[in-house]
Formats: structure tokens, sequence, C-alpha cells
């Protein structure tokens, strides 16, 4: 009986990057179906924009080195639109996705030499570049449709990514707007924002971006994304060490935080289901090429990046903090991998 034997440590089973990168696009589709139904057709322009622009980044980089264009067919620069694509604001200026896709693979993927190479994530590398450049459009979400005071129809939608302006003459500021005047913020912005204004915690989450003490369709996208991510675990294209610690870690930290400080900060319920926190335990960290290798490392690497995203949503200058831990997490990986390799079959320490 013939068996193709892996490289070490010969396993038997092997996976395309191709098939890996279409399962974890195909594990998005809950919560991209969330997010538009929240949130509008926008998304889907942003992902098609992003993902178009990296496909096309990949193409000439490829030219440019003398490379193979099957390297196309691994599905890696798609996968990096589409995860970048997620993360943009549903009506931000068309121009933004292009950017930001193209500086993901070119600088962040391309320059490092491929597939492979890249120490930082592409995507959140594209993100970060995208908010200290454009803080403005990158900070200008949408509310839930149904707390839109406009008619706001697809052609709308599309208008106002395009030109800036709907049909109605409406700008993405007014859309934002509710009756009394007011503009709406993601509820994680509006908890911070409110709590540093000497508001008690019963106020903000009494605003009609909440429900239930939840924020209103962030929790449905969190909990899609959870699903998506399940399913990937379930498939074993991911392991449990990254999402399973950042989750608990996460949780512990606002946990604790909430039990000795109650009106400083938002509940642990809240941190879980707002912004992109499942989005990033199933969809991000578990980047194979940027994160942690080793199982310890994995650890280590996910409680780290948790650590992170409770410093700098409660105390940073972002509401969201995702992208930023992430990246300081890669340039930590060299270090944790080498202090957490596991010790070669025989040896001793001495």
């Amino acid at each position: 009986m013939n068996f193709r034997i892996a490289s070490s440590p010969h396993n038997r089973l092997q996976r395309k990057t191709s098939d890996v990168m279409l399962a974890v696009a195909l594990a998005c589709i809950p919560g991209i179906l969330a997010q538009v139904w929240y949130f509008g057709i926008g998304v889907l322009v942003q992902i098609m924009l992003a993902m178009a622009a990296a496909l096309i980044a990949e193409l000439i980089c490829l030219r440019q080195r003398n490379r193979s264009l099957k390297q196309l067919k691994d599905n890696t620069a798609l996968l990096t639109g589409l995860l970048l694509g997620i993360c943009l604001p549903p009506l931000a200026p068309w121009w933004i996705a292009i950017i930001g896709a193209s500086f993901a693979i070119i600088i962040a993927k391309q320059i490092y030499g491929g597939l492979g190479q890249n120490i930082f994530n592409p995507a959140m590398a594209g993100y970060v570049v995208l908010l200290v450049s454009f803080p403005l459009s990158m900070t200008l979400w949408l509310p839930p449709l149904e707390l839109i005071q406009y008619d706001l129809t697809t052609w709308d939608m599309l208008m106002v990514i395009f030109t800036g302006y709907s049909e109605q003459g409406y700008s993405l500021a007014q859309f934002r707007t509710n009756l009394d005047g007011f503009t709406m913020a993601t509820p994680l912005d509006a908890i911070k924002t409110g709590l540093s204004n000497q508001q008690t915690y019963q106020e903000i989450i009494s605003q009609n971006i909440f429900s239930d003490s939840y924020g209103l369709g962030w929790m449905q996208v969190n909990l899609a994304y959870l699903l998506g991510g399940l399913w990937l675990l379930q498939r074993k294209i991911i392991n449990w060490h990254i999402p399973t610690t950042f989750i608990l870690v996460l949780f512990g930290l606002s946990f604790f935080y909430f039990l000795a400080a109650p009106e400083s900060i938002a509940t642990p319920t809240i941190q879980l289901t707002s912004g992109a926190t499942m989005f990033a335990a199933f969809f991000i960290l578990t980047d194979p090429v940027s994160a942690s290798t080793t199982a310890k490392g994995r650890i280590v690497y996910a409680a780290l990046i948790a650590l992170l995203v409770f410093l700098i949503r409660n105390w940073g200058g972002y509401p969201e903090a995702v992208a930023f831990a992430v990246l300081l997490a890669n340039m930590c990986v060299p270090l944790i991998d080498y202090y957490t390799k596991p010790r070669t079959y025989g040896h001793v320490s001495r």
C-alpha cells in the first residue's frame, strides 16, 4: 500500500492553501449576511472593491517579480480583500477600500517576499494605515438601518459611496444623525464617550443604539461570526488555542475590572458582542503566517492580543483596538516562538 508522506512531522492529510482560504471565506458568510441585514448593501460593495483591488495588486506584483501567475489561484489575495472589506464602514468612500487593499498586498505582503514571508497580518496592516491616514472616513460607521430617519435605498448607498451624497442630497453625516439631532456612534464608542462625560452606565445603554443592554445589530453580527468560527473549528481549519484563549482572557479581564469598577467600562458581554471581537477571534488572529506557530505560543499570542484590546478599548484613543493589538502582537511572534518551541525528542535540559 502506498502513502503520500509529507515533510516532518509527516502528516498524511494535506490541505491545499486555496482550499483553506476558500473555507475561511465561506465561514464569513453568516457574519457578512448579518452585516448586510443591519447595515445595508454597502458592506458588499466595500468587500467587492477590496477584493478586486487586492487581486489586481497581487497580479501586478507577481508580474513585476517575474513570479508565476498561478499563485493567484491560492485565494490568499482574495481572502485578504474580503477580510479588509468586512472591517470597513459600509458607506466609506470607494477609494478607501482600494487604497487599503493595495497597501495590504503590496507593502504588507509582497515586499516581504509574498505568501508565508510577511510578518504582519496584511488585512490589519491595510486597516491601520487607513485608520491613521483617514480617521474621519474610517470612523463614520452607519447605525443600524432601522434607526436611520431617512429612507436609505440601495441606490442611495451606492451614491454615497461613489459620490458622497445620496440622490436626495443627504450626506453620510446626516444619515448618522437621529431625530434629536445627535450623531449616533457604535456601542463601544458610545459607552466610552458617555463614561468620559460622567454619564451613568444605565443612561448610556438607554440610547436607541442599544437593545436589551446589547449593541443593536452588533451582537447579532458577532454571533454570526461565532457561528462561522465554530464551523472552522469543526472542520479543523483552525485550532482552538487562539480563539478560545482570546475570548476567555478578554472576558476575564473585563469581568474582574467590571466587578471592581462597574461604572468605568463596558460589561463583559458587551465587550464580547461588540466591535470585531468574534470576527477577530476566528478570522484575524488565526492567520497561519503572522500568528505564533507553537501550541503554547498561540496561547501566549492570543492572551497578549486580548490584553492589548482590553487596554486600548478602555483607555486608548480608539474604541475598537483589534487591528493595533494584532500588529503589535505580530512583532512579538518571533520572540514568543523562540521561548515556547517544544523540546526536541530525546533532548534533556542541562
